[in-house]
């Protein structure tokens, strides 16, 4: 595993956690951590070792928004700096199975779409600005009551950036959406869930162990290649008209039909045992 500067990883049953690290600064987006971020992505989505990530932050904050020197850097007349990555992600995830959804989500943040493995996003303090975009593009969001949340961009005399105009009204609505993009104002985690923005807001100290439980369930109980396959049916599918959407669906069921893991699927069911699932 590559050493990083403003993340750590750890794999460990198959699941991997991301954790965001500058809780000094709580954990605000910088140039470096989306490189190192997509990095670690590529590399564990792409490895047998992990069927589940988990992106979490250090500290008291999930991801404050971009770091604000940067920023400010910006206000200065400052020209953005010509950054060169440090990690280069690798091709991506030509061979993932499902339908190619690339095309429909460019971007600084669409290559979460095309990872094969489930994304978990565990909202554990202050989301705010790009770090509620990260967040809008796990599959799955847990936040703890408390956490603060805020899209930003209005208050900095920013526009909804990074595709979250689209993104956000598939969860919430479009009056809502709105609401939260146009007064920039904060809410809790547990308003998130409420909105439907999050999947469900927990007490702070039981946040993790919600998290890594359904975690292990990715991991464990469900088949890689189904999960990997239906994340991109279901991104596919606002690009699509039902019939186009049907006919994909049956194309991948005939496919599921030769895989290793149908067999084993109706083979658990049958013998009444947990599934042995190998992705294939």
């Amino acid at each position: 595993m590559d050493t990083y500067q403003h993340i750590l990883v750890k794999t460990e049953n198959l699941i991997t956690t991301i954790t965001l690290n500058r809780p000094a600064k709580l954990n605000a987006w910088t140039s470096l951590m989306a490189d190192e971020v997509s990095h670690a992505i590529h590399e564990v989505g792409n490895s047998p070792a992990t069927r589940c990530i988990v992106i979490t932050g250090a500290g008291r904050g999930f991801c404050a928004g971009a770091d604000m020197g940067g920023l400010q850097e910006r206000t200065e007349g400052a020209q953005p700096r010509n950054h060169r990555p440090v990690h280069q992600p690798d091709a991506g995830f030509p061979g993932a199975p499902g339908p190619d959804i690339a095309k429909y989500y460019p971007g600084r943040f669409g290559y979460l779409y095309t990872c094969p493995k489930p994304i978990i996003a565990a909202i554990n303090g202050a989301c705010a600005g790009v770090g509620l975009v990260l967040a809008l593009y796990a599959d799955l969001r847990f936040t703890c009551d408390s956490a603060k949340f805020t899209t930003a961009f209005a208050a900095r005399g920013l526009v909804a950036e990074h595709g979250v105009a689209a993104l956000l009204p598939r969860l919430v609505g479009e009056a809502q959406a709105l609401d939260l993009l146009l007064t920039a104002r904060r809410f809790t985690g547990a308003e998130a869930a409420e909105l439907r923005l999050a999947n469900k807001s927990l007490p702070d100290e039981k946040l993790m162990d919600h998290v890594y439980s359904v975690a292990r369930m990715l991991a464990n109980d469900v088949s890689p290649l189904s999960v990997a396959v239906i994340k991109r049916q279901v991104r596919a599918a606002y690009e699509q008209s039902f019939a186009e959407s049907l006919a994909a669906a049956d194309a991948e069921m005939d496919r599921s039909f030769a895989s290793l893991d149908f067999k084993e699927g109706v083979r658990s069911f049958v013998e009444r045992r947990a599934p042995a699932f190998k992705g294939v």
